[in-house]
């Protein structure tokens, strides 16, 4: 994956530190540890299983941040990471520099040596702790809805499912329980990938109209 489409996922980190923050690990170690968890995900995420990307990062991410918990708090970077993160950051910065611009992954890893996503790997582990005051004042807090809401929104969905046709129902299941992409939903159903786009599309605005 490129440097732009690992920070298009971001969020994800994000999502998953907003749910265990109540824990005992602050924020910004929980993040830190998440960035790490997407760029584990970016280098071992591969299309070809048919599931999306976030499906299978938010494991990984969760993962890196439970670390945390096991290890009694703190993100421990190991020598030779510090060492591979300090050399990415003087070439992110040298490049920086000649060209009056952030540099790539790509371009940075040219000069290092490494491969983009071991790269990308040590700028993620390069990046410094962010005050938690500064975080929430970046990043808008994720709501959690309250148990009862849940349950009614869980409820009305069900119900809006259940008035869809089998074969959309099944569509439905394959992109968003199973998190496969449009291509492998396709093979799945033997429709194109057009296909599934436009449907997709009428099936996501019937729901929601449904629950509006």
């Amino acid at each position: 994956m490129t440097d732009a489409e690992i920070t298009a996922h971001i969020g994800l980190v994000h999502l998953c530190a907003g749910r265990l923050r109540a824990r005992g690990i602050p924020y910004e170690e929980l993040c830190s540890a998440g960035n790490l968890g997407l760029c584990k995900a970016a280098r071992g995420f591969d299309p070809a299983r048919g599931c999306a990307f976030a499906t299978y990062a938010v494991p990984v991410i969760l993962g890196e941040m439970r670390r945390l918990f096991r290890d009694g708090g703190g993100v421990r970077i190991s020598r030779g990471m510090q060492e591979r993160a300090a050399h990415a950051k003087k070439a992110a910065e040298s490049l920086r520099q000649k060209h009056h611009r952030e540099p790539t992954v790509g371009e940075i890893a040219a000069v290092t040596g490494e491969s983009e996503s071991d790269t990308a790997e040590a700028l993620c582990a390069a990046q410094p702790l962010v005050p938690m005051d500064a975080e929430e004042s970046r990043c808008a807090e994720i709501p959690v809805p309250s148990p009862e809401q849940a349950i009614t929104e869980h409820l009305a969905l069900r119900q809006a499912l259940g008035l869809l046709a089998p074969a959309d129902r099944d569509l439905i299941a394959l992109r968003y329980e199973y998190g496969m992409t449009q291509s492998a939903a396709a093979e799945r159903l033997h429709m194109t990938q057009v296909q599934v786009s436009r449907r997709e599309r009428k099936i996501l605005q019937f729901l929601r109209t449904e629950l509006s």
